[in-house]
């Protein structure tokens, strides 16, 4: 299976930390963000690793060149920033099967193999990784609703007023079906194309999706503040992994 990681942003909300480079390559842990990406895919098995590069890719790619890990990368380019359904279909000429999808600004510790589980077992057309935030939070996030069956109904962009306090965190995985579905989603009020549009555009031609409850911990990226989180989080977990004060 194929891992496609989106890694094309600006970080305009990590500033300073990205006055000089991409989002995707500032520094976490001592690595790169999206290396920790990398590393979850490689570990899952992941044939390629598909990258979707924009704002200074030459960043990205001349830091990691043709393959991580023993495993091939292929670049994508995305000329323009416009939603994760756009970003996606740069990466469609490159699929050739059921394939994972990362977030670039995502760091996991949690059960993303029951989500390529579930998705094999069930013969849906995705699968998505989800989790309960406090409302509050909702409204960062994609958020969805699932049935008593553990599909998932409905998603909704950021919204104002989430319906729920279940979103979305950044892992799912597709059949190729979900480029038809992006190819007919139309800009979204924030002017972009939204991916949660295209998956409700599979749910309403009568698709599968499964939800999955994480377990385990994941920290979105998106602030500075948040880069100080997952680095305490990180060194934590190695500490309790090897007795070594971090």
């Amino acid at each position: 299976m194929q891992g496609v990681v989106l890694a094309a942003g600006k970080g305009t909300r990590l500033r300073p930390l990205t006055d000089d480079k991409p989002k995707a390559m500032v520094e976490v842990d001592g690595q790169p963000l999206v290396a920790h990406v990398f590393d979850r895919l490689v570990e899952l098995d992941a044939s390629e690793l598909i990258v979707i590069v924009g704002y200074q890719k030459e960043d990205i790619i001349s830091h990691f060149g043709d393959e991580y890990r023993d495993t091939p990368i292929t670049y994508a380019h995305q000329r323009e920033q416009n939603g994760l359904a756009h970003a996606l279909l740069t990466a469609e000429e490159h699929i050739d099967d059921d394939f994972m999808l990362m977030l670039g600004d995502n760091i996991f510790q949690a059960n993303l193999e029951d989500v390529i589980n579930r998705q094999r077992e069930n013969r849906t057309d995705a699968a998505f990784l989800v989790e309960e935030v406090p409302y509050e939070e909702a409204s960062r996030y994609g958020v969805c609703d699932t049935n008593g069956y553990g599909e998932i109904t409905n998603v909704i962009e950021k919204p104002a007023d989430p319906p729920s306090n279940l979103v979305m965190t950044g892992f799912y995985t597709f059949t190729p079906a979900i480029f038809h579905a992006c190819h007919l989603v139309q800009p979204s009020d924030r002017g972009e194309y939204e991916l949660s549009d295209a998956i409700d555009l599979l749910i309403e031609s009568g698709r599968t999706i499964d939800a999955i409850r994480m377990d385990g911990w994941r920290i979105d990226v998106g602030y500075p503040e948040d880069r100080d989180k997952a680095e305490k989080r990180l060194q934590e977990e190695r500490q309790d992994a090897t007795g070594e004060i971090a």
